[in-house]
Formats: structure tokens, sequence, C-alpha cells
């Protein structure tokens, strides 16, 4: 299993390394794209964001671009698929994330059967045109993992020429809770070889009424790989933790990584913040700032299931740097007050 950080290290480094000042930070306006959740952006070459997003109603994939973050919240919203009326991806339209892979597009998103809304997985579209918002996108169908348990959250990165799949989802034995696992692919639509457990529910704030590790995202930074995750029940409690492996550790092998004990982001009280989480990474225009990209509610108090709320809100915010390479995510920023 994982090397913990010690936590007396890990709290002295958060209070005793110098970081950046704030005001050289980018500011967004928050939120950038009102109800939506489980963001994805991603600067592609040809200079647009694009991005992807649950929606309040789980039952279609959108895709938007701008050339600025904060210009998401007014582009068009493309509808390019649209949930089956019966069948294996009739309900539970989670977590889309568009990829350019080999000249191609692929969405990775969750579905479940509209007759057993629980039996959740993974599936993928294609687009081959080299405009997302053109073209075809064809129904490529379950990306298998291994075993069949309820899956979730499919996110996939290259390093060093190795393209990787990593994804949540439930132990092959059944036990209780999600975990986030990694696998090589071969295709942008197989996996090779076994699995590798990353992370599971351990810490008390990884269980705050359930037992969830998902929402995996990846940044490759200053000779190390991060993995952040969000932990616990979709609502105030929700919260990011981090992996972290150096850039020529076998990442295959879960002893390569560490696990922070402690959250690294989470709802901020001060700045009316709460559950902040499955994020995305991406940098500003001159890719001289990360920025990361995530989900999160201006509200405490839910009525009902928090999954039914519709006001998880898009937002971002600047990533700073501590002197010894790790990051540092604050807390959620504050909304902007309203005009008087």
């Amino acid at each position: 299993m994982l090397r913990a950080y010690g936590l007396a290290a890990l709290l002295a480094a958060s209070f005793l390394i110098p970081r950046p000042a704030r005001a050289a930070d980018p500011v967004f306006h928050n939120p950038l794209v009102p109800q939506r959740a489980d963001p994805h952006v991603t600067l592609q070459p040809d200079g647009w964001y694009y991005f992807t997003a649950t929606v309040p109603e789980y039952d279609r994939i959108e895709i938007r671009r701008a050339r600025v973050l904060d210009d998401l919240g007014k582009a068009e919203a493309k509808v390019v698929w649209r949930k089956h009326a019966k069948g294996p991806m009739g309900a539970h339209i989670w977590a889309p994330e568009m990829h350019r892979i080999d000249g191609k597009w692929f969405i990775y998103f969750t579905a479940a059967p509209s007759e057993h809304v629980w039996d959740i997985r993974l599936h993928v579209l294609e687009n081959a045109s080299a405009d997302p918002f053109t073209g075809e996108w064809v129904e490529r169908g379950q990306l298998k993992t291994g075993w069949e348990s309820f899956a979730l959250d499919a996110t996939t990165f290259v390093h060093r020429g190795q393209r990787f799949l990593v994804w949540t989802q439930r132990a092959p034995d059944g036990s209780k809770g999600t975990n986030i696992y990694i696998a090589k692919m071969d295709t942008p639509l197989s996996i090779t070889g076994p699995a590798t457990m990353l992370t599971r529910p351990e810490f008390a704030w990884e269980k705050v009424k359930y037992e969830v590790n998902e929402a995996p995202a990846v940044l490759l930074k200053n000779g190390r790989v991060f993995l952040s995750y969000s932990a616990s029940a979709t609502d105030a409690n929700y919260a990011m933790g981090l992996l972290t492996a150096r850039e020529d550790a076998d990442l295959l092998d879960a002893r390569s990584w560490s696990k922070s004990p402690q959250p690294v982001f989470k709802s901020s009280e001060t700045n009316r913040q709460w559950g902040p989480g499955h994020n995305s990474f991406t940098t500003t225009p001159d890719g001289k700032t990360d920025v990361l990209v995530y989900h999160a509610r201006n509200y405490r108090e839910i009525a009902g299931d928090s999954l039914h709320d519709p006001n998880r809100n898009t937002r971002a915010q600047a990533i700073r740097w501590r002197a010894d390479g790790t990051p540092d995510f604050g807390e959620p920023v504050a909304d902007p007050a309203p005009p008087r």
C-alpha cells in the first residue's frame, strides 16, 4: 500500500515554505460555468480551451470551447450525444472527458443501463474529425477494465511515451467503497496488463457518509507525477487528496506513490465554497501558470440527496508552487461580491 507523508512534516511544509505572492496569480471570474459538475478542460495546440462536464439532468454530453477560460460560460454548448431510451447507456451520464489522441477525439464517460441505474461502467465515444464540433461521434462501447463492477471517472495521460488509464472502481472482491486504479493502454479503447490499485479510502476524511476515492486527475510537474482525487459524499464533505510519484518511478507499482494523509483542498467557510473537487488541470494560454479547474457549491445545506442538487458550479484558480516543488492549492476562492 502507499507510503503516507509524515503529518508533522506536511504541516511544517505548509507553513514554513515560502509561497509566491498572490498578486501574481491570474484572477478568474468564477463561477466559470454555472451548474456544471465534474469539469474537464484541456488547452489544445490550436489555442482553444475545450470543456466537458456533467449536466444536472445526467442525460447528455455537450462540449464547449473558448479562447480564454472566462469565456467558457457564454460559449456555445453543443450536444454531441444523448443517453439511450433503454439499455446499457440509458442513465447516469457522468464525468465526460474529451481527449485528442493520435489525430482523433475521444470522450470517456460514465453510463448505466436504464433498467439498472447503479450498474455504472466506463464507455467511449470517438470522432475522427479534426474539429470535434463537426464529424460523427461514434459509440465505441464499454471500456473493459478486467472485471465487472461499479466503475466511473476515467482519465488518460501519457508519460515517457506510454499512455495510461486511471479510473475509479469497486474492488474485484466486491468490498465496500470505491478505489482508484491505473493500467497501461494499448489503444485509446483498451488497457493491457493487470490494473494496479493506487488508493482506497482509509482516512476518516475519505469516508464521510460514503467510502469514496474517485475522480482522478494527473499533473506532470517538477520531476513528479501528481494525481489528485476526490473523497467522501458529494456535499460539503467532498474534498481532494493527492498522490505523488517520482517521474522516473514505475507508476504501476503502488509503492512508488505517496499519499497525503490530509485533504489538500476542502470546503472554505471563510470564502463560502463547499464540496470542492472532481477537478482537472490546465494552464494559462502562455503555459506559465498552472490552473485548477473544479466544481463547488456556494452554500452548505442541501435539501435531499446531494446528487440531485444541480448547483455544483465549475470554477478555476491558479495553483501556487512551494519551494520544494509540490503544489499548494490553497482554498477555494470566494465568489466576487455582487454589484452594489
